[in-house]
């Protein structure tokens, strides 16, 4: 087999691959991440390198124009590989990958930017208030009284008398035979004075490791949240319930499609599930690791895990093909997991400790809907709620403390940064907030408040909704010939000039194209016709509505009176909107830190009821009419006119 060395700059990374490996997949060989958010299907366009030397067979892919062919601009994902070649990756096809700054962290979780009420769930607030103390993983330290002639029981018995709770003795009280193999002589050593760890597991206690002397005081767990495209975690002290880091991260699978449904369909590849499964793992481990090192705190001591995501990254996580969540009728393997050892999946904590998954509802609605439930209590109010989870996937669910139905609408990637010409996501350059009037330039906020290199979901919300307000925008989602002087004549229709290039920290000017506009008015429409034919189901419109919780990474930089504009929020009062930040990722820590929220959270996924929208008929009258700023029923936006 010929093989040919293939050099990345400016990383200056090399890696040598077969004749006729597409650029993309040597790219992933080496290291360097480029951005592919159709997962290299060649529609996204994403992925353009500058061929420097070497020879390339290409396929003809609209994406890329003559001018830039000239300048030998390629597709990573269309074009194979035929000598040895030097490659350079522009910073706009780069895919951001480092972890997100601590500002960056607290906005996400706490809706920092949000113009309505914002609240902050904090620790040990939820848990104490709510759910009992006992955490997943508990320290015990216990002092035996020695065997004698009238106390003959044996050391196991001894021990598991010892850490037995008053009041349950029916509970079950269990152990490895690797622990038991070496207890006689442990004990002995130890002056009859160990610590044990336990973990709850299915119905049952389970001694995950016994230790001499007292070290009940260093008992630590991880909880994260797996989101499509941000993940998540937080060190927590068990004994304490409290924080003592956390750490946000780009997920590294965006290299093989920016949404869920890409991602089942590269898993089917050779490989391809191994691949997405170690780009999660890989990425959990580094996050552990990180904290662990910043905090001095030994991996040994942490025995608990907790996840929560959507269906398809839990299956990804675990190595689970995620084929069928894609068939009709669109049933996963499991929507429940069972408590494993964590490194069964390959999460390196204490090698006997347990990894929980936030159990799931159905294929497009996870455990991070289930964590978000729980998080903000929606299943505790007695009115009627709504929880909104932004993001690739658009998660609804509305009731109360007596009933609870979900939907998922396929909003697509565009709000988080994905499918859009100058689309990034949340940040360090990305515009995320917008003012415009005719008479002078453009005003805009970056995230960081450095030259802009891109346009974030928000931005995207704020930009559209000051085009209309601007009269350059009509309500279809069309841009008025000569409406203003940064209206031109693009590649791909007419287009709006939001930064000039010499402006920016990019190639290129940063746009707004009609094709933009109507990605984004489409995603709006699938979230707002969700919502609305799920309470239209139970007999309820949006004035219905006690509170309205919003939830995610996007949600948190959303203006809500935008979104309303836009239609993506429905008309109503505006201090019923709730930023609630990362419910999932509280959510999960909330499960870590009490044994009865991780029942809770059982029986909230049990009760919910999923409500698939592809067979109901009157979600694509909905949609369709939702297909318009900010409907074509202004009867439900008055106060957005």
């Amino acid at each position: 087999m010929v093989e040919f060395k293939v050099t990345f700059f400016p990383d200056n990374k090399s890696v040598e691959v077969p004749d006729d490996t597409t650029i993309l997949s040597a790219a992933l060989s080496a290291g360097v991440s480029l951005n592919s958010a159709c997962g290299g299907d060649g529609v996204c366009g994403r992925c353009r390198i500058i061929l420097k030397k070497g020879r390339v067979v290409t396929q003809p892919n609209g994406r890329i124009s003559a001018e830039e062919r000239s300048r030998g601009v390629y597709l990573a994902c269309s074009t194979s590989i035929h000598s040895d070649v030097e490659i350079e990756v522009p910073a706009e096809s780069r895919l951001e990958l480092e972890s997100l700054s601590p500002q960056d962290v607290e906005l996400r979780l706490k809706g920092k930017y949000a113009q309505a009420e914002e609240v902050d769930i904090p620790v040990p607030g939820l848990v104490d208030g709510i759910f009992s103390g006992v955490p997943l993983v508990e320290k015990i330290s216990v002092a035996l009284p020695q065997p004698t002639h009238q106390d003959r029981v044996s050391d196991l018995e001894r021990l598991y008398r010892a850490v037995s709770r008053p009041g349950q003795a029916s509970v079950p009280l269990l152990t490895g035979l690797s622990n038991i193999r070496r207890l006689g002589e442990l004990l002995r050593a130890a002056d009859w004075r160990v610590t044990v760890t336990v973990n709850w597991r299915e119905g049952s206690r389970e001694i995950v490791a016994i230790e001499p002397g007292n070290t009940e005081n260093k008992n630590f767990g991880f909880a994260f949240d797996i989101g499509t495209t941000t993940i998540s975690g937080q060190l927590v002290d068990l004994n304490n319930k409290k924080i003592l880091g956390t750490k946000a991260v780009y997920n590294r699978q965006a290299s093989f499609g920016s949404d869920v449904i890409t991602r089942i369909i590269y898993a089917q590849q050779a490989e391809g599930l191994e691949k997405l499964h170690h780009a999660v793992i890989d990425t959990m481990n580094q996050i552990i690791h990180d904290l662990a090192v910043e905090h001095g705190v030994d991996l040994n001591d942490a025995s608990g895990v907790t996840c929560a995501g959507n269906t398809v990254m839990i299956h990804l996580l675990l190595r689970i093909d995620p084929a069928y969540i894609r068939r009709e009728p669109y049933v996963p393997t499991a929507n429940t997991v069972p408590v494993i050892r964590a490194s069964e999946s390959g999460i390196k904590i204490n090698p006997r400790g347990l990894l929980y998954c936030v159990p799931g509802v159905a294929g497009y609605v996870g455990g991070d809907v289930t964590a978000g439930v729980l998080s903000c209590g929606l299943d505790r109010e007695k009115d009627v709620c709504v929880l909104v989870d932004i993001g690739t996937n658009g998660e609804i669910v509305a009731g109360n403390r007596d009933f609870l139905i979900a939907a998922s609408a396929s909003a697509g990637p565009a709000f988080e940064g994905s499918g859009v010409t100058c689309g990034m996501r949340s940040s360090k350059g990305a515009i995320q907030k917008v003012r415009l009037n005719r008479e002078s330039p453009p005003v805009y906020e970056t995230i960081g408040g450095c030259k802009p290199r891109g346009i974030c979901g928000s931005g995207y919300i704020d930009s559209i909704a000051a085009m209309l307000k601007a009269g350059i925008l009509d309500k279809a989602g069309r841009i008025k010939d000569g409406a203003d002087e940064r209206v031109r004549e693009g590649q791909y229709g007419r287009e709006y000039v939001l930064s000039y290039r010499e402006e920016a920290d990019a190639d290129s000017d940063i746009v707004i194209t009609e094709s933009d506009i109507e990605n984004i008015k489409r995603a709006k429409a699938a979230i707002h016709a969700a919502a609305h034919i799920l309470l239209k189901h139970c007999d309820m419109d949006f004035k219905d509505v006690k509170k309205f919780f919003i939830a995610g990474g996007f949600g948190t930089c959303l203006d809500t009176d935008n979104a309303v504009i836009l239609g993506l929020l429905p008309d109503i009062d505006r201090e019923k909107f709730i930023f609630v930040g990362n419910s999932s990722l509280s959510g999960s820590r909330s499960v870590l830190l009490s044994e009865e929220a991780f029942r809770k959270s059982g029986e909230i996924a049990g009760k919910i009821t999923y409500f698939e929208l592809s067979v109901e008929p009157a979600y694509m009258d909905e949609y369709m009419a939702a297909l318009f700023f900010p409907h074509t029923d202004l009867n439900r936006f008055r106060g957005a006119l």
